[in-house]
């Protein structure tokens, strides 16, 4: 899940198109107004930081500029899923009273981790690159070794633990990892598979079935991620008819339990016939007449 987009400017109370004026006015006004050590408002601390985040940003033209190359790629009231693009370059990590902003800050601007070095802030190059997975391995989590290779720099290995709850897409922040001294984020894809089509969390896959089976009912064998199970199809089941293997799907987040896996009823027709086939099947048309 992303985090929370932060408006800077709704938080100053100014205009995108403010000048650096109009900004340092605001945030004096704000910060005389919230200032803990005089606001009787029962949330002035938060409102203090929030106030004092959102100038940090804006009074720095680097940043600001750095800020609004995101405005096309949020909506107000909903999550922002932040990946930087590969010509970021780098990012500034803060300590000290910049420990306390928000994981917006963090994830746009780096990690507060102390890191001053000198007069200034050391500047790390993050990186990212792009994992395979097969829905086996995303099933089984665990332990995953990634080889990261850069012209002019040594060749270096590194441990991924692979979270539950993992999915087309996901991504993944190693902190410290990528080979510019940045974070590495890793995106996970999954490998296309012979028998399960995910969907999310979800599996979908075919069963072929004869005719008598999907018109009498009984039992069948499925197989899932974890070895095969046994399914009850119903009498008269229809081709096309999917049924649902409730948990046999991929692991979700946390304890959320797994997808679900919906089974796919194909009837085949067989191509050769016995004569005694042949006259059971004639006798039944002529039933069904």
């Amino acid at each position: 899940m992303g985090v929370e987009y932060k408006d800077y400017y709704g938080i100053l109370g100014v205009e995108r198109t403010a000048s650096q004026d109009d900004i340092r006015k605001a945030y004096r006004k704000l910060a005389k107004k919230y200032h803990p050590d005089v606001s009787k408002d029962k949330n002035a601390d938060a409102r203090y930081r929030e106030i004092n985040e959102a100038y940090e940003v804006l009074k720095d033209p680097g940043k600001r500029s750095r800020y609004d190359t995101l405005g096309a790629n949020w909506q107000q009231g909903q999550d922002f899923d932040f990946t930087p693009p590969s010509d970021w370059g780098g990012r500034v990590e803060y300590g000290g009273e910049w420990a306390s902003f928000s994981d917006f800050f963090k994830t746009v601007f780096g990690d507060a981790e102390n890191v001053f070095s000198g007069a200034g802030a050391r500047r790390k190059r993050d990186s990212q690159v792009e994992l395979v997975l097969s829905l086996e391995e995303i099933a089984r989590g665990g332990p995953r070794t990634l080889t990261l290779r850069s012209p002019g720099q040594a060749e270096r290995t590194i441990n991924v633990n692979l979270p539950r709850g993992i999915s087309e897409g996901s991504r993944i922040r190693l902190r410290g990892k990528a080979l510019g001294g940045g974070d590495l984020y890793v995106t996970l894809h999954l490998a296309p598979h012979p028998i399960f089509e995910a969907g999310g969390h979800d599996l979908t896959c075919s069963l072929k079935v004869a005719p008598w089976q999907a018109v009498l009912g009984g039992t069948v064998s499925v197989g899932t991620l974890d070895g095969s199970v046994e399914m009850k199809l119903p009498p008269g089941t229809q081709n096309g008819q999917k049924l649902r293997l409730k948990g046999k799907g991929l692991p979700k987040r946390d304890s959320e339990g797994s997808g679900d896996l919906y089974v796919c009823v194909e009837i085949t027709i067989p191509k050769r016939l016995t004569q005694r086939q042949k006259e059971l099947w004639e006798e039944l048309a002529r039933l069904g007449e």
